[in-house]
Order: C-alpha cells, then structure tokens, then sequence
C-alpha cells in the first residue's frame, strides 16, 4: 500500500511539471518550429504563398545541406527592416522608463496605504483589463487629437493658445503603450515593494538618514527585482506592439509589428515575415537569457 501511495505521488509530481512543459511545446515551439520552417522558404504566387522547404525524408536532407539564408540576408540589407528594428527598440525603451516613472510611485504609494484600501487600489489598478484593449486605445484618439478632450481641457484653463499636435505622433505611441502597460508594472513592483520590511526603514532613520537616502539606499536596491520583472513585461511587448502604433502613431511611426503586418497580409511574403519574427524573437529572448545567468551568477555569489 505504501509503494503504490508512493509511485501515485511520484507519478502525480510528474503530471504537475509536465503540465507546463506541454503547454510550451503545444502553443510555442511547434508554432515556432513552423515559423522558422517558414523563414527558410522563399515566397511563390500559391495558396499558401510560399515553396515548400520538405515534404519527404529526401526533402530534410536538402534542406539541411542547402540552408537558404536569403531572408535573414535581405533583412539586413534593407534599411527599411534595420531602421523598424531600432525604431521599435527606441520607442519600447523610452515608453518602459516612462511607465516605470508613473508606476513606481503608485506600486510604492499602494504598498504603503492601509490594508483596508490596499486591495481596493489593487483592483483600480487591474480595473482596466476589464474592458476591450482595442476600445481602450481608441478612447485614446478622442482625447488625443486636435479637437480632443486633452486640448480642450488645456485651452479652456489658458495653458495653451493653440492646439497641440500628438495625435500621429510618436508621443501618442508613448501615451498609449504607458497606458496600456502602466498593470504589467505596477503590480510586480507592488508585489515587491509591499514585502519589504519596515524595520530596515525605521533603522535607516534611527541613524540619521533623511527619507530620500533611505529610498535610494535601502528601498529602492531592495525593490530591484520588481523593478527588473516590470520592466521586462513592458518592454517585451511593447517591442512587437501594432495595435497602438497603427491606430495612435502616424505614417512616419516605424515598428517591427507594423512591419511584420504588411509583410504577411499586403505583401504576402510569409517567408520574409517569419525571419522577421524570428529575428525579433531572438532580440527579445538573447538579453533576457544573459540577464537571467548574471542574476543567478550574483544569487550564488
């Protein structure tokens, strides 16, 4: 009885970590495996619109023996693709530093308060997820242009004698992806900062330290892996964005996604579309890999 309750458990171990492992073969490394099938074809006037790379064991062979690398070649011939990919690292950069400037202080203000309204923040913070994130961003163009709320609002208080264009900018794109982003950072620094102990702080101030030295001393070092988790979960995304670029930004907002679109559904060029999300994959995932190992690295040592 005690060998069977031990094979159940082990075999129920098993089952729970394969769970997680499945999901990732199912839903990322078979799509990502015919992805990067895709990136080494080369596009036909077919349904679909590509050459196929296999079909028989004959075909892997070739394939092997002969890697067309055309795609990846031509990206990095074209400025179009080298400019989308610097634009989209610039503009998800400068919106992640400014979503963390919006959402440190409200994490640490809502870790702060009571508990009574802790949770009542919490959920304001989530509050928007409720509702279609397309409708979110098109609010957005209502307040965002020329006769919009934003400039109305500035006008009618004398801020302002004319009014100001961001709408089909690239603030517009910074607006809507600080907006759309601020939950994904608010609430691992929340997560960070409402365990962080108090004791530490009331020594900082015992020994003398005024409130702004024992932020950057004590509690800001200590909330450093909210910060690096939020940032992460900004950026990545915000890196491969289309929707807000599309509907807030104008003819001159160059993104990866937007991009990435126009080479699937009005060029119909799957093959280079898919070297282009491959590539992007790999600019996403290289520097979390190297930041993970210094992580451990600093962890161990």
């Amino acid at each position: 009885m005690a060998a069977f309750e031990g094979a159940s458990a082990r075999w129920g171990r098993r089952i729970m970590i394969g769970v997680p492992y499945l999901w990732l073969l199912i839903f990322f490394l078979i799509p990502f495996a015919v992805v990067l099938k895709l990136s080494f074809s080369s596009a036909a006037i077919a349904i679909p619109p590509y050459a196929p790379t296999w079909d028989t064991w004959e075909g892997v062979q070739t394939f092997f023996a002969e890697l067309n690398f055309d795609n990846y070649t031509f990206l990095f011939e074209d400025s179009l693709y080298v400019n989308s990919y610097l634009s989209s690292l610039k503009i998800a950069s400068i919106s992640t530093f400014l979503t963390l400037l919006v959402g440190y202080p409200l994490a640490y203000a809502i870790a702060r308060s009571s508990d009574t309204w802790r949770n009542v923040l919490v959920l304001l913070v989530i509050l928007p997820f409720w509702t279609s994130f397309l409708i979110r961003v098109y609010a957005w163009i209502g307040i965002l242009k020329t006769e919009g709320l934003l400039n109305l609002a500035l006008e009618s208080i004398g801020l302002i004698s004319a009014p100001l264009q961001i709408y089909n900018t690239d603030w517009a794109v910074y607006i809507g992806i600080v907006y759309s982003y601020l939950p994904f950072m608010v609430l691992p620094l929340y997560a960070t900062l409402v365990k962080l102990d108090g004791s530490l702080l009331e020594a900082s101030a015992d020994l003398g330290a005024k409130p702004l030295t024992t932020f950057w001393r004590v509690t800001f070092p200590l909330s450093l892996p909210g910060v690096a988790a939020g940032c992460f979960l900004v950026f990545i995304p915000a890196v491969g964005e289309f929707v807000i670029p599309t509907l807030l930004g104008g003819a001159d907002t160059l993104m990866i996604g937007k991009t990435l679109w126009t080479e699937f559904f009005s060029n119909r060029d799957w093959p280079l579309a898919s070297a282009v999300a491959v590539l992007l994959l790999l600019v996403l995932v290289i520097p979390i890999v190297a930041f993970q190992r210094i992580a451990q690295r600093e962890g161990q040592s």
